[in-house]
């Protein structure tokens, strides 16, 4: 039996979560170094993956099929195409950066305070998710794609919740109360959609027989599988109702805002870089693949709702005076652009949106974990309060400069592919929509340059004209993100290469072709 890859891809951070967790509670700072290094050998495992991996060959690759509970059907049924296998990618490689930059974020609060922060714990929930999340873009099983889809609910409620943003102007009883608000919201909006979803996974076992994805994608092509039209439009509405909550797509999106805000930015970057990635990836590989009729019946009102995301979560972070609440908000319009890329239907739109999920995942990582470190010295996340950084610590500055730039999509930088991607993908088809979609380009730009230019320009304020630069730690966390999405913004061919295959199989899924230019017959 060959050795069971994608199984040892989850397991290890799995592992490194116990064994975090076990380490004694003086020792915090091995418990750091041992979540580093199995991050670090989960990383190397998901390179194996990616290595293995032959976009020109089977749609699932290193295929693992074990029968699990025989009485209900549920097989553990693992297996990758390329836009898992560039998924899983991302999650393993930003993983190590997460846990280094929240080096310290869990360490003791001060002497008095009434909170212990568990160091352990908090690197171990960090392997937990990321074990959860890797397995959820693995699973090809319905069954076993819901319990870790939920599952990994658990450790984000004690990271939102537990550990929380030290930087809060109200005090630290306001702070908890607002932190355990957050968790609470995010616990509950993700639980009302896994079990909708609940729900359509029973009903989609009673039509069809089976958890497998394969089996069922098999037997709708081949005729032996029928759906009622109503039947599939509602078991559709179920599946996309908890991955919109989770990506998030208005008006389902206001957990998030939240979340980030009190989350440590590690954490936060966790939430929207890593799991909220699940939901458009599992829109892809479970809705249009198991429900393509319904896809396309609901194809115009999604597009909607993403045309209302983008522009609605730009509008907002045009407003906001808290700059993790911005990136809050600018994440919410990038996912709009996300899910309208997928809905578009088109080769162009499908891969641009997969494309976007991993440079967001990287620009995201790299503004967010910046302003971290921003706040963490001047203790403030209100925009108001900083002025003249860059005269200061013009490292941070430029850095910080660069992930903004990459937020609003400047050409050059990795995002600016995948969002092109997606908007002349969506021109194609419904070309009114793509024009509108235009528009959070521009707010894009609109806040990310107001934003840099109230914090990093201008007189220096006293309360930051001592403030440290970069150190060696935090320029070994932000330099590789740095160069990525240079990297990725002139040559995305690597990335485009691996999931252009899977995107094809996709659309012959839901049964369409791009659509042909119109060229005027010559007189």
């Amino acid at each position: 039996m060959s050795f069971p890859l994608l199984t040892a891809t989850a397991v290890l951070p799995a592992l490194g979560a116990v064994a975090t967790a076990a380490v004694p509670a003086a020792q915090r700072t091995a418990a750091k170094w041992l979540a580093l290094l199995f991050s670090l050998a989960t990383l190397a495992l998901a390179v194996t993956v990616l290595v293995r991996f032959d976009p020109d060959g089977e749609r699932y690759q290193l295929t693992e099929n074990h029968a699990w509970i025989r009485d209900f059907g549920v097989r553990y049924e693992l297996g990758v195409d390329g836009i898992a296998v560039a998924l899983i990618a991302l999650t393993a490689l930003l993983i190590p950066f997460i846990i280094l930059a929240g080096w310290h974020d869990a360490d003791p609060l001060e002497t008095g305070s009434r909170r212990w922060r568990p160091t352990q714990g908090f690197f171990a929930l960090i392997l937990a998710v990321e074990a959860m999340v890797v397995i959820s873009f693995e699973a090809t099983d319905v069954f076993v794609f819901y319990i870790f889809f939920e599952a990994m609910l658990i450790p984000m409620y004690f990271l939102i919740g537990g550990f929380g943003d030290r930087a809060h102007e109200h005090g630290e009883e306001t702070a908890a109360t607002q932190r355990s608000y957050a968790a609470v919201k995010f616990l509950l909006y993700n639980l009302a959609g896994g079990l909708i979803m609940l729900a359509a996974v029973i009903g989609l076992y009673v039509v069809a027989g089976t958890f497998s994805l394969t089996e069922i994608a098999d037997a709708r092509a081949d005729g032996t599988l029928h759906m009622a039209t109503n039947t599939e439009r509602w078991l559709f509405l179920g599946f996309f109702f908890a991955f919109a909550v989770k990506a998030p797509l208005w008006p389902l999106h206001t957990w998030l805002p939240n979340a980030m805000q009190e989350a440590t930015a590690p954490v936060a970057v966790l939430i929207t870089a890593v799991v909220d990635k699940v939901g458009t990836f599992a829109m892809l590989r479970f809705c249009l693949q198991l429900f393509p009729e319904a896809s396309k019946w609901a194809t115009p009102v999604v597009l909607v709702l993403a045309l209302i995301s983008i522009i609605y979560g730009a509008l907002l972070a045009v407003g906001q005076r808290d700059i993790k609440r911005l990136v809050a908000y600018a994440s919410i319009s990038h996912f709009g652009f996300i899910i309208m890329g997928v809905f578009a239907m088109t080769s162009q739109g499908q891969s641009g949106a997969t494309l976007y999920m991993v440079n967001h995942g990287i620009s995201t990582a790299a503004l967010m974990l910046v302003a971290g470190f921003l706040i963490s010295r001047r203790g403030s996340r209100l925009i108001a309060d900083y002025g003249g950084v860059q005269k200061v610590a013009p490292v941070l500055a430029g850095t910080f400069l660069i992930g903004g730039l990459a937020t609003l999509s400047l050409p050059g930088l990795a995002p600016f592919v995948s969002e092109f991607l997606v908007l002349v993908g969506t021109f194609a088809r419904y070309p009114v929509i793509g024009v509108i979609a235009t528009f959070g380009i521009v707010l894009a730009a609109l806040y990310t340059l107001v934003l840099y230019q109230r914090t990093m320009t201008g007189p220096v304020k006293p309360e930051v004209s001592s403030m440290p630069d970069l150190r060696a730690r935090e320029v070994l966390v932000v330099a590789p993100l740095i160069v990525l999405l240079i990297f990725l913004g002139v040559y995305p061919k690597p990335v485009t290469d691996i999931v252009d295959p899977a995107v094809k199989q996709t659309l012959s899924d839901v049964h369409k072709q791009d659509p042909q230019p119109e060229v005027e017959a010559a007189k």
